[in-house]
C-alpha cells in the first residue's frame, strides 16, 4: 500500500495557539501511524468569502486566487483532511468558515471517502456548537468523519493550557490512530471493490 497523505488546516489567526497545539498532538501521532502529514496555517490569511459567483466551474479553480487555490491540489492528493478553529462568538473563526466555503464550492474532484474530522478549541465554551458546524462539510462531500473518544476537542486560553488538558491530548492521539485505521481500511477497500457507485445528482426545489 502506497503511503497515505494527511492534510492538517490551521484555521486560527495565531500561528502558534491552542488550535495548533491540539493539531501538532493529532501531527505526531499520524506520523508515528505511518502517515504522511502536512500541516498548514491559513488562519492568519486574508481569505476572501465565497461569492456564489460560479466562476470556479468555468476555469476549474476559485476566481480569487490566494491560499485556497493554493491548498485545493494538496486537498485532492489527500486521504484524510482536518480542519482546526478555535470558537468566536460559539462559532468557528471566520477566516476558517470563508476559506472551507470556498474550498468546498470551488473543487470539482471527488472527495468520496476522503476521511474528515474536525478539531476545536476555546476556552470554555461554544466548542460543541463550533464542532457540528465544521464537520458540515465532509457530510455533504461523501466523506467519513473520523471521530474519538469524546469530541475532538481541547481546552486552554493559550497554548501552555492546552497541554495542561492530558484528556483533550488524548482525545488528539485518539483520533489520530482512529483516521489512521479509517484511512489504511478505506485504502484496501477501495483496491479490493472501489469507490461506491455514484448517481447524477438530484437536486429538489419547491416554489409555490
Amino acid at each position: 500500500m502506497k503511503k497515505l497523505k494527511a492534510l492538517l488546516i490551521n484555521g486560527s489567526p495565531r500561528a502558534k495557539g491552542c488550535t495548533y497545539t491540539a493539531l501538532t498532538e493529532l501531527k505526531n501521532t499520524l506520523e508515528q501511524e505511518g502517515m504522511d502529514v502536512e500541516l498548514i496555517h491559513v488562519g492568519h490569511k486574508d481569505v476572501h468569502g465565497c461569492i456564489a459567483c460560479r466562476k470556479c466551474k468555468e476555469i476549474g479553480k476559485c476566481v480569487f486566487d490566494d491560499i485556497v487555490n493554493e491548498v485545493a491540489p494538496k486537498f485532492n492528493e489527500a486521504d484524510a483532511f482536518v480542519i482546526g478553529a478555535p470558537v468566536y462568538y460559539a462559532s468557528p473563526a471566520g477566516g476558517a468558515i470563508a476559506f472551507l466555503d470556498r474550498l468546498f464550492f470551488s473543487t470539482n474532484f471527488d472527495k468520496t471517502m476522503k476521511v474528515g474530522a474536525a478539531v476545536t478549541t476555546c476556552r470554555r465554551g461554544g466548542n460543541t456548537a463550533s464542532y457540528d458546524v465544521l464537520n458540515k462539510y465532509f457530510s455533504i462531500s461523501s466523506m467519513p468523519i473520523a471521530t474519538s473518544q469524546y469530541w475532538n476537542m481541547v481546552y486552554g486560553g493559550q497554548a501552555d493550557e492546552v497541554l495542561q488538558d492530558k484528556e483533550g491530548l488524548q482525545t488528539m492521539r485518539t483520533l489520530g490512530r482512529n483516521i489512521a485505521f479509517m484511512a489504511k481500511s478505506i485504502a484496501l477497500g477501495k483496491e479490493q471493490f472501489g469507490l461506491p457507485e455514484k448517481e447524477q445528482i438530484t437536486f429538489t426545489s419547491f416554489h409555490h
